[in-house]
């Protein structure tokens, strides 16, 4: 056997080539400049690999269809709103509440905590909040859940969008359509506060951490006995129950803990982009986070990464270019009067329709879903019918 041979027969070589791709995505800031344009972008691409991933619980995992996602965004932006900003005015006085942040923020009024509680809170509101989307899910299948899940989306966007209006005591759910800002700016003991007018680097590696920590609980969490039962469940829910995984259970957990990831994206994306914003919490956005699952492979962590981080940038750098390009100058003469990025979820939507006809099971598909889809292994009694006739 060759060398190669060899290598490619030890235990760590499958990891190799992510482990280089990770190692260069940490030293990407380095040869940008410290605002670099793209460097927003990528802070942005890997936030959306975060909810990406979070998403694959519930859809690729557990095989329950969510177009209401963006709900958790909304919970956890606003929980970055409530408590790193001066939203709650009045609270502990003129110098307001504060725990584990810079001086400056301290003597502000409103609440201002630590980055790390408001991801805790945020993780445990989403949790909450996805748990109580699934109770409704439980006796459904199929369209039906899209339906519920779609309206529990849309409500929450309502929410927010007219939060002014909900009180509670003498403080607003919300700003409404008014944004919520200005939201303090990271800060990590040791480390300090970071400053987004002058360096995004930090930034970057903050969310950086953010997708390594998601990618080894998914990791972990595919593999565990509860991964197993999620696979189960989306394969054949009526085995999976006669095989003893409590259906109850199994569906809830999946709902938690793919809002929680979810809640933490969008604090982090609350304190990066300095403001919460009710009018971003659309159903498109929801969309635009389904295409990023089905795009890279149902039930892939690593094909989600990567639908995440193409998708990501086609927002960012391609779908704007195109209104700058030869096809805007085509639309204007034709008498069209609308951008490519006014249309940019319904090209979102179309790429998901292009996928479930060209490669429905995505770009780097999991080997079981890839099976199924390629081979009729689990597909159900359509098969079976089949076999015997």
């Amino acid at each position: 056997m060759s060398k190669l041979g060899e290598l490619r027969q030890k235990q760590w070589a499958g990891w190799l080539p992510a482990a280089v791709v990770l190692l260069a995505v940490f030293l990407f800031p380095l040869f940008r400049e410290p605002l670099d344009a793209q460097m927003s972008d990528a802070i942005l691409a890997l936030a959306y690999v975060v909810m990406a991933l979070g998403l694959n619980i519930v859809v690729g995992f557990a095989g329950l269809l969510d177009l209401g996602y963006v709900a958790f965004y909304a919970f956890g932006a606003l929980t970055a709103g409530w408590f790193a900003s001066d939203h709650f005015t009045g609270i502990g006085g003129d110098s307001g509440v504060d725990f584990g942040v810079s001086e400056f923020a301290a003597s502000l009024p409103g609440l201002h905590f630590n980055f790390l509680l408001i991801v805790i809170g945020a993780i445990i509101v989403c949790a909450i909040a996805g748990a109580i989307i699934g109770l409704p899910t439980l006796r459904l299948r199929g369209d039906y859940i899209a339906i519920v899940t779609l309206a529990f989306g849309e409500i929450i966007g309502r929410f927010a969008a007219n939060g002014d209006e909900i009180k509670i005591g003498d403080y607003a759910f919300s700003n409404g359509r008014e944004s919520i800002s200005p939201i303090d700016q990271l800060n990590f003991p040791i480390v300090g506060e970071f400053d987004s007018a002058t360096n995004l680097r930090p930034y970057f590696w903050a969310v950086f951490a953010l997708v390594l920590v998601v990618l080894f609980v998914n990791l972990r969490l595919r593999d565990s006995r509860l991964g197993r039962a999620w696979i189960a469940l989306r394969e054949d829910e009526v085995a999976a129950a006669s095989m003893g995984v409590p259906l109850v259970k199994t569906k809830l957990m999946a709902y938690a803990v793919g809002a929680s990831f979810g809640g933490i994206s969008g604090a982090f994306l609350g304190v990066f982009l300095n403001s919460v914003n009710a009018n971003v919490f659309q159903f498109g956005f929801s969309i635009f986070i389904l295409a990023m699952v089905i795009l890279g492979g149902l039930g892939s962590i690593w094909g989600v990464v990567i639908g995440a981080v193409l998708l990501s940038y086609m927002n960012s750098n391609v779908i704007p270019s195109l209104d700058r390009g030869p096809l805007s100058d085509i639309l204007t003469d034709l008498g069209l009067e609308f951008t490519f990025t006014q249309v940019s979820f319904g090209i979102f939507g179309f790429i998901l329709v292009l996928m479930m006809v060209l490669r429905p099971q995505g770009l780097l598909p999991e080997r079981r879903r890839q099976m199924e889809l390629t081979e009729g292994i689990g597909v159900g009694d359509e098969t079976i019918a089949e076999t015997r006739a």
